[in-house]
């Protein structure tokens, strides 16, 4: 029996109605990816060519109002419940509706109480939790479910269908990938290290190359401005480590400061596949030193580890914060804030920032396509074809279309055959970012369902996402175009390692490599992970004179947890998913 706290009336065929009056010529998207209807959609009627919810053997059937339930590990603090542009029109499309339930902080704990709860959503999102639902037998294998209803799911993904497989002893599909993109690549950078453009502007643009350089600037602007407007002391540099943030601007950085990718807490050699504990590094043990320096000069806010991530949104929303070590969808809301009241010059640029000039910043490291963390469909589901139809329509063009660019006439208009955002448009997502998403639902779906990368046209000759050159250039402020220019750049990637520097790595992102629950690797990792997140703060927060001891006995902490049983184990499953990729 499902859980009664998941199920919500159907929507009323009455709104139904009146949603597809509202949407007749509606296409969408969002700021990352997809492509939609404007090859069909309102211009031609042909929306049924796209397949999924639109099209298929139960004829008009699917466009009944049926709402289901979802669970997503990420947060999503705007969301409208399908009262946007795009929601409206993917209803309109579907018939569905989404009772949908996001995570506040770390989702661990909630996946593993529905888990155990034997009473699921119809769709859920767990991240790197999958194993958990797998092990309780929640999650249903969709290999025939796409065989039989998502014709664009399996155009999709290709010849990459194989890379679905969740392991080499159980072959079976349990997510559709969501965070991960098929072709194309990341065209812009969204991390690095971050500086407002009021400092870099003031100091004259000097080089951000290094931490040094990025200590330097903070110092000299703090010299010269150490209050705001207001009497409020100016923060060189804060940090958020409030739960999973810490991995995002504590721990993270160590890597891709060093010369090694994103592969999670690990450092996997490429040719050998001998897999390392990061921290364990020593040349990361470094990058926390300067840290620890900064905390020392006073160039670090003292509230970093004891914040929380609203604070932390809070204190960049007042425009007092000079530098940030993060990615721009973990500050955004406050960045938005600062672009809502005009203060384009207290937002940040994207820098990278690395811990001496020998080593290469990663961010750009390719993965290839790099499957593992998406949505799936539960045991719970009461009308699993009608879950597949719906994941189907948003790998759909017309879904991707509405999830990166919105509703044709609303958030886009096309002009000589190419999607076009006009300039009130532009204006209103550059200058309120969070207005504009709530009213057009651009970004809401994108975790939602597969998608094509950045760089990837439709057979309209048309991007899916909005994420190419002449866009993304459109969409930056003019403090931003005034920085870039000064760095002789036009996008921020410009500034960083190509991707082209870089081996494509044969496992793909190793964070996404799903670890069984109840393994001993799975165990240690958390073991480790209590160590790190108490070692670590106190090593950068210690007298410069005791580092060196707190991080000897850090280390040791891990050697004695048995950190190297946790190494071979990880090690095991790198190697089965490079065998079961090669297959």
């Amino acid at each position: 029996m499902r859980n009664k706290k998941w199920i919500q009336p159907a929507v009323a065929v009455v709104l139904l109605t009146g949603l597809l009056a509202g949407c007749s010529g509606g296409n969408g998207g969002n700021d990352n990816a997809g492509n939609a209807a404007s090859n069909g959609s309102a211009n031609n009627g042909d929306t049924a060519n796209n397949g999924g919810a639109n099209s298929g053997e139960a004829g008009g059937d699917e466009l009944e109002p049926i709402t289901l339930t979802f669970y997503g590990s990420d947060s999503s603090p705007n969301w409208q419940k399908m009262q946007d542009a795009a929601g409206r029109a993917i209803t309109a499309a579907t018939g569905v509706t989404l009772d949908a339930e996001f995570a506040v902080g770390d989702s661990t704990q909630k996946i593993a109480l529905i888990a155990a709860s034997g009473e699921y959503p119809d769709l859920i999102s767990p991240k790197g939790e999958l194993s958990k639902l797998v092990d309780a037998g929640a999650m249903l294998d969709l290999t025939d479910l796409i065989e039989e209803h998502a014709p664009n799911i399996k155009k999709l993904f290709g010849d990459q269908m194989s890379r679905l497989r969740y392991s080499t002893d159980d072959p079976s599909i349990y997510v559709i990938p969501t965070y991960a993109e098929v072709g194309g690549g990341l065209l812009d950078a969204g991390g690095g290290f971050g500086l407002q453009h009021r400092v870099v502007k003031e100091l004259g643009y000097p080089e951000i190359r290094t931490v040094e350089d990025f200590e330097n600037a903070i110092r000299m602007y703090l010299e010269k401005h150490p209050v705001d407007e207001n009497g409020n002391p100016n923060i060189g540099l804060t940090l958020d480590s409030d739960d999973w943030r810490t991995y995002i601007t504590v721990t993270n950085p160590a890597f891709f400061t060093t010369g090694a990718p994103d592969d999670g807490e690990y450092h996997i050699d490429i040719d050998t596949l001998e897999v390392t504990y990061h921290f364990r590094r020593d040349v990361e043990k470094e990058y926390f030193r300067w840290l620890n320096h900064m905390n020392a000069e006073g160039l670090l806010d003292k509230e970093s580890f004891v914040q929380k991530t609203d604070q932390y949104k809070a204190k960049i929303a007042s425009g007092r914060v000079l530098g940030l070590i993060d990615q721009g969808w973990g500050y955004a809301d406050g960045e938005n804030a600062l672009k809502t009241e005009g203060k384009m010059d207290y937002t940040y640029g994207h820098y990278p920032v690395t811990l001496r000039e020998e080593f290469k910043e990663t961010s750009f490291w390719p993965t290839g396509f790099s499957p593992g963390w998406g949505v799936g469909i539960t045991t719970g589901a009461e009308d699993p074809v009608r879950a597949i139809q719906f994941l189907d329509f948003l790998a759909s063009d017309e879904g991707q279309i509405l999830d990166n660019w919105g509703v044709e006439g609303e958030q886009y208009v096309i002009e000589d055959g190419k999607r076009v955002v006009p300039q009130e448009v532009q204006e209103f997502a550059k200058n309120d970012p969070t207005g504009f998403q709530k009213e057009s639902g651009i970004g809401f779906y994108h975790n939602m369902g597969g998608h094509y990368g950045d760089g990837v046209k439709d057979e309209t000759d048309n991007y899916y996402t909005k994420n190419f050159p002449e866009q993304i250039v459109e969409g930056y402020t003019d403090a931003e175009k005034e920085t870039l220019a000064a760095y002789d750049a036009t996008v921020w990637k410009d500034l960083f390692p190509s991707e082209k520097e870089f081996p494509v790595r044969p496992w793909g992102a190793a964070w996404n490599i799903t670890v069984p629950a109840t393994s001993e690797t799975n165990i240690l990792a958390e073991k480790m992970k209590e160590i790190t997140w108490k070692r670590v703060p106190e090593a950068i927060l210690a007298d410069p004179a005791d580092f060196d001891r707190i991080w000897d006995a850090y280390m040791a902490d891990l050697e004695k947890a048995g950190v190297e049983r946790m190494e071979d184990g990880y090690e095991a499953l790198v190697k089965e998913r490079v065998e079961l990729w090669s297959d």
